[in-house]
């Protein structure tokens, strides 16, 4: 196994890393900057009124992305098993 095909390996499941968490820290960034908006302008420091609604979020966000989610694993694993047999010589 050359060095290329590591830094191959390793950039594309960093890749599909931030694909995989992308439609949740986003959810959770608008969630959370909505909320703390609307607590500033009207002065509410609660802190599970930022909590509940972001948990809220991210768990429509998983049930909205997760079959995507899945989908897109699957398929990088079947890319890993794939490329197995060349990575150890064998072909």
């Amino acid at each position: 196994m050359d060095t290329n095909a590591v830094l191959d390996i390793g950039m594309a499941g960093l890749l599909t890393a931030a694909k995989l968490a992308a439609p949740i820290l986003i959810t959770s960034l608008v969630v959370g900057f909505a909320i703390s908006l609307f607590q500033s302008m009207t002065q509410i420091q609660e802190i599970t009124l930022s909590f509940v609604p972001k948990a809220a979020a991210v768990a429509i966000a998983l049930l909205v992305c997760g079959h995507w989610m899945i989908t897109e694993i699957v398929e990088f694993t079947h890319l890993l098993f794939d490329r197995l047999p060349s990575l150890l010589g064998g072909g």
